[in-house]
């Protein structure tokens, strides 16, 4: 039962994007080895930057 909810629990972390700094960081460590990743805090203003940069309007 505890490895079928843990299960649930990645599944919901990954459809809700709650799992995006830890998806980055393994993109980030095997294609940009050289380079030091964004912490946590850089990674979500970049990402709310990047995700409101294009609205131009409300509706």
């Amino acid at each position: 039962m505890r490895a079928w909810l843990q299960q649930v629990r990645a599944w919901l972390r990954e459809v809700t994007g709650d799992d995006a700094y830890e998806r980055y960081l393994q993109h980030h460590h095997a294609q940009h080895p050289e380079q030091a990743p964004l912490d946590r805090q850089e990674f979500y203003l970049a990402e709310q930057q990047r995700k409101w940069s294009g609205v131009k309007r409300c509706c």
